[in-house]
């Protein structure tokens, strides 16, 4: 098992670069295939991609707080 402080570290790293690329990912997505949709269609498509980060950011949390197994 890998020591609490050591896993945050790793955690902490891997969610800096998942949220980093998530961003540039999801701003060129959105970019490239809303150009000709309507205001409403990429208002809808940068608020839900905005919001589903949080799920894997959540799990990557999730694995540097739990407890290691006695």
């Amino acid at each position: 098992m890998l020591p609490p402080r050591l896993r945050k570290f790793i955690g902490m790293i891997v969610l800096v670069v998942f949220v980093t690329s998530y961003a540039l990912l999801a701003m060129v997505i959105g970019d490239i295939t809303l150009q000709q949709s309507s205001t409403l269609t990429r208002f809808t498509y940068f608020a839900v991609a905005g919001l589903v980060w949080v799920i894997p950011a959540g799990a990557i949390i999730w694995w540097m707080e739990r407890r290691p197994k006695a």
